[in-house]
């Protein structure tokens, strides 16, 4: 066994987040893959990897190196692939993570063209609406929506994101509309868990409202499905009622305000100089699929200024 298989079976454990599950994996025991772990620290002389009876997790130097490792491992993945003629094709396992309701709603939909385009290749979609360590985790790319932190990690942008104040017809008609910001202090408001404030921005540029919520959870869906019934007034991105807009069961709600311009789509993944052809097309594919005038903006006015 030379040096590049230890390579392989680290980068294995991590993804695969214990060493039994990599062993089996790679179709070695569990004895084996500890012993070359063990062999391959032995020569760093540092610990790559905390050990407990039920998981691993990355030591600070592990996770500088299991970097580097995965880079390796993408630029020889790559090379194999130009020498094969098969730069073009996405094949082996894509995993991806995804936000609850827009995995379900906009990537959902559309892996049935991306993988009848690749029949090499399989997808493992992971929906959740935590942000997920994409390194521990072993993803190939993330899906996150906002306004990125600092990180050492490569982004794309796929799309804006534009979210606006909404509710139902039936509410506004029964509590009357809104002319200023000030006026919502007298309706019945639906946030987020958090209770985060909102940020728009409009004639006067960036403002900052606080909502005091009514409802406290911590799904975005049921946020949507009690703006739909009617509760009251929430702030929502258009990508998740879009439709609901242009059918009118929402409406806008102070249009001359939506939120701030910073806010996009990403596909975020580990940074490399070389990109697997596999995550390289999904992410020209999203790209491609959503782009800066994304469908679901599609009749949907934009904000309006004063006096219009």
């Amino acid at each position: 066994m030379n040096r590049f298989d230890d390579l392989e079976v680290f980068a294995k454990i991590v993804s695969a987040g214990s060493m039994s599950s990599a062993a089996r994996e790679m179709g070695l025991s569990p004895a084996v893959i500890s012993k070359r772990m063990q062999r391959l620290e032995d020569r760093l002389g540092t610990r790559l990897l905390n050990r407990t009876t039920r998981q691993i997790s990355l030591t600070e130097a592990g996770e500088g190196y299991y970097e580097r490792v995965v880079a390796i491992l993408a630029g020889v993945e790559e090379a194999e692939d130009f020498v094969a003629r098969r730069s073009t094709l996405a094949r082996g396992l894509l995993k991806v993570s995804a936000p609850t309701s827009f995995g379900r709603m906009h990537l959902a939909p559309h892996l049935v063209k991306f993988l009848n385009a690749n029949p090499d290749l399989s997808l493992n979609l992971d929906l959740s609406d935590d942000y997920v360590d994409i390194i521990s985790g072993g993803f190939d790319l993330a899906i996150r929506i906002g306004e990125l932190p600092d990180s050492s990690l490569v982004a794309r942008k796929l799309a804006p994101v534009r979210r606006v104040l909404c509710a139902t017809p039936k509410y506004l008609k029964k509590t009357g509309d809104l002319k200023k910001l000030e006026d919502l202090d007298h309706h019945a408001l639906i946030a987020p868990h958090n209770q985060g404030p909102w940020r728009l921005e409009g004639n006067e540029g960036l403002v900052t409202y606080r909502p005091n919520s009514m409802l406290i959870t911590n799904s975005s869906e049921v946020v949507r499905e009690t703006v739909l019934s009617g509760m009251g007034i929430a702030l929502r991105s258009t990508w998740d009622i879009g439709t609901d807009l242009r059918s009118g069961k929402l409406v806008r709600v102070l249009p001359q305000y939506a939120s701030s311009k910073g806010l996009g789509i990403y596909a975020v993944y580990p940074s490399r100089n070389f990109l697997p052809a596999k995550v390289r097309l999904f992410i020209d594919y999203l790209a491609t699929l959503f782009g800066p005038s994304p469908y679901w903006d599609s009749g949907i006015d934009p904000i309006k200024k004063s006096g219009d």
